[in-house]
């Protein structure tokens, strides 16, 4: 079950940005493409993170990334997903590299080669830092951006979890939120190009995701998603209505392109209504509030008021044209409310409003709010 839900985010991270809206190879967006995680020729990336655990827990690390293919005739380059895994890393065991090739046959491409370079180092009694450093290996050559992409690693991301083995035990340390013993060594870590979180079922610490996209601990897909849309930038619910309003043209477009388009445009034509209506939002991790009884009075220049009561308002200067018409005004109180943050107002009716009763059954340009400052009780004007 966690592999099954990190795999589901790191997909997600692998494809972020891989086509974007209105996925069409001829859109310059999409020949231009800027991908995070990029690690061009020569260039690395590391994740430095803290594990629990003792010389016998072993480690399973593997890195994805994309790999871009050109063909012959086309703008667009296809993205492949490649990946290299090293098993069963022991803690205290010694620096392991594994070096990479891949290719695709095909003439306009260059080889995708580097290595992935593992080091496990005991800071203190059970408690281990371990480095992943992925290097491209292709050299540094001239060339336009479109070009170096074939030769760059796309998306690079790093998966590391403890080893399904047998008393194998240990887990990883929260990097955003590290328990106060950890805190000197987690400062200490050193991160290029990537951001590890604890990735997996709530609570769990046995798999880490490293991104180069910015996560928190436990990240989610969203229930109300259907599949990929590619495009972080926008919201689902926005990119499936925009799909819908393609023309005819540029559906037969994207149905000639890339396979992932034409899953997008396929999956959003057929969904159905009750779908559509699930991308529109949904409010998560929203507390109770525990709320406060308003008082059924408040003491204003050494009275007591309250519902029924009559005052005379005078607005704060600076107010808005109902303010001004409103200065002086006698009215009548209807509640005595308080809101969040336990502050007082006074929602009232004017005596003279021909529409009085309106305001009593709370419509709107008919009751009025104020705080306890902005009235005068007409009880003071009777002790005058």
């Amino acid at each position: 079950m966690n592999s099954e839900i990190v795999e589901k985010i790191a997909d997600a991270v692998l494809y972020e940005g891989y086509i974007l809206y209105p996925y069409r190879a001829s859109a310059i967006k999409n020949q231009q493409r800027w991908n995070f995680g990029t690690l061009g020729p020569d260039e690395f990336m590391q994740t430095e993170c803290l594990v629990v655990g003792t010389a016998e827990t072993e480690l399973d690390v593997k890195v994805r990334f994309l790999q871009m293919i050109a063909r012959e005739g086309e703008v667009w380059n296809e993205g492949v997903s490649r990946s290299v895994q090293l098993c069963h890393i022991q803690l205290n065991g010694p620096e392991h590299t594994q070096a990479f090739e891949f290719n695709h046959g095909i003439k306009f491409n260059s080889d995708i080669t580097g290595t992935v370079g593992i080091t496990c180092l005991m800071l203190r009694d059970r408690l281990f830092r371990v480095t992943v450093r992925i290097t491209n290996g292709n050299p540094v050559t001239e060339g336009t951006h479109e070009a170096t992409l074939l030769r760059s690693l796309v998306s690079t991301h790093t998966i590391l979890s403890i080893g399904r083995v047998e008393h194998n035990q240990g887990e990883f340390v929260s990097l955003l939120d590290t328990p106060e013993q950890y805190r000197e060594e987690a400062a200490q870590c050193k991160n290029f190009g990537t951001w590890p979180v604890i990735a997996g079922e709530q609570g769990t610490r046995d798999t880490l995701l490293s991104s180069p996209i910015i996560l928190y601990d436990y990240p989610q897909i969203a229930p109300e998603s259907g599949g990929d849309y590619f495009d972080g930038t926008e919201m689902d619910e926005m990119l499936a209505l925009r799909v819908l309003t393609l023309t005819d043209e540029e559906k037969r477009e994207v149905r000639a392109g890339d396979e992932r388009a034409r899953r997008i445009l396929e999956r959003t034509e057929m969904m159905p209504n009750d779908h559509m209506l699930k991308l529109h939002g949904a409010v998560r991790g929203m507390k109770p509030v525990q709320e406060e009884p308003a008082p059924e009075s408040i003491r204003v220049f050494g009275v007591d008021v309250k519902k029924g009561d009559r005052v005379r308002l005078w607005p704060r200067k600076g107010g808005d044209i109902f303010d001004m018409a409103l200065e002086g005004k006698v009215a009548i109180i209807d509640t005595v409310e308080q809101d969040f943050e336990s502050r007082v107002h006074l929602a009232v009716v004017l005596e003279d409003d021909p529409g009085r009763d309106l305001g009593e059954l709370r419509q709107p340009g008919h009751r009025f709010f104020f705080s306890p400052e902005e009235i005068e009780p007409l009880a003071l004007e009777d002790q005058v």
